[in-house]
């Protein structure tokens, strides 16, 4: 059977340990791709290992059942749906901002596959962000989406969960990168999300087989394709240990730009922004910092300038709270406190601050989670 340098590229990217790296060795000891085709296990052993020798040559003597040819053909019943792509570094529209900084060999894409061409800010953040930190995700996604930039992301919990709600919320178009393959998505929480963003112009991502299931080494390979997609990276909330700090440092290698939301000195959330402004990222409290930053020749410069009303979310006005709540907002302060911790700082008796907590929760005026309790006001 006939193969072209394209269906080899797809049939390596499908057997284990072989990568970009791999592919360029291959590139640069071969004139042609297709040579390796011609060789025996021994040296292609030598290539690629045993086991890949292996799989590779019972797929091209079609052996029955073999392996890469099942993968393989599952792929090719995958592709028939309209909305389902497989984009290779030998493909024109492989997303030029990716092949600069070293992408994978081919990406799965479910949705609007020319979303990837367009211009990216990711935003990242921790998956337990506070109530601030869910309203400035909020905010940044909804006027930059409505500016005209594509919202990149990794569907997770928490913080890339709202920016890619927010970007829909305003007509604009979100990408999500996954760490499994695009029948699995991951988390399952997030599947009606998913098909929202393809269902509205948006697209998911993938370089794992449709298949594979989600694993921690899948999610810093995930990250560095939402880096790269992207102009630059705004990262909202997060630990000094996360993976947002992943997804920033491989920003920085992939020489894009890099913003922080600064937060409490006192919160575990914002110790990995704090960090990041410490190094030496931009400082960024509005939307249009970022606009500023990456905008300049863009379209999406002008349409930012022309909506001016979707900044009412970041206005100081707001309501005032009823004062039997002064006492517990105090405390709280801008952090996100827990039971013991609201007891020693408020001076009140088990059941006194039950009661008030209840009250205030009631009232709006705070916000209880698993981690704590936050104001809202």
């Amino acid at each position: 059977m006939a193969h072209t340098p394209r269906e080899l590229l797809i049939a390596l990217h499908h057997i284990p340990g072989l990568g970009p790296r791999k592919w360029r060795e291959i590139t640069e000891n071969f004139a042609d791709p297709l040579e390796i085709l011609h060789l025996d296990h021994r040296l292609l052993s030598q290539l690629m290992d045993a086991n890949g020798a292996t799989l590779l040559l019972d797929w091209l003597h079609e052996r029955p059942g073999n392996w890469l040819g099942v993968r393989l053909a599952r792929l090719q019943a995958w592709l028939q749906a309209p909305s389902h792509h497989v984009i290779t570094q030998l493909d024109n529209n492989y997303p030029n901002l990716l092949r600069e900084a070293k992408g994978p060999l081919l990406l799965h894409v479910a949705g609007n596959a020319q979303v990837l061409a367009l211009p990216q800010i990711a935003v990242v953040g921790t998956r337990k962000p506070t109530a601030a930190g869910k309203q400035t995700a909020r905010t940044f996604a909804r006027e930059l989406a409505a500016g005209g930039f594509t919202i990149s992301s990794g569907l997770a919990l928490g913080i890339d969960g709202i920016a890619h709600e927010s970007a829909l919320e305003v007509g604009g178009t979100t990408l999500a990168v996954l760490g499994s393959g695009l029948d699995n998505i991951y988390p399952a929480r997030h599947r009606r999300l998913a098909e929202r963003i393809v269902g509205e112009g948006g697209a998911l991502v993938s370089e794992f087989g449709l298949d594979v299931q989600p694993a921690p080494g899948h999610f810093p390979r995930r990250n560095r394709i939402i880096s790269g997609l992207s102009l630059g990276t705004l990262v909202v909330e997060a630990a000094l240990k996360s993976g947002s700090l992943i997804t920033a440092r491989l920003a920085l290698e992939q020489n894009r730009e890099v913003f922080a939301i600064p937060g409490s000195l006192y919160s575990d959330v914002s110790e990995g922004c704090n960090w990041l402004i410490r190094e030496g990222a931009q400082l960024v409290t509005e939307p249009a910092q970022l606009v500023a930053q990456l905008g300049a020749g863009l379209e999406a410069l002008s349409l930012f300038d022309q909506k001016p009303a979707m900044r009412t979310e970041v206005s100081t006005n707001k309501p005032t709270a009823p004062k039997e709540f002064s006492a517990l907002l105090a405390a709280l302060g801008t952090e996100r406190l827990d039971f013991e911790q609201l007891l020693a700082a408020t001076g009140l008796g088990v059941p006194q601050l039950t009661q008030l907590l209840n009250a205030a929760e009631l009232a709006g005026v705070i916000v209880s989670s698993e981690c704590g309790y936050e104001r809202t006001y």
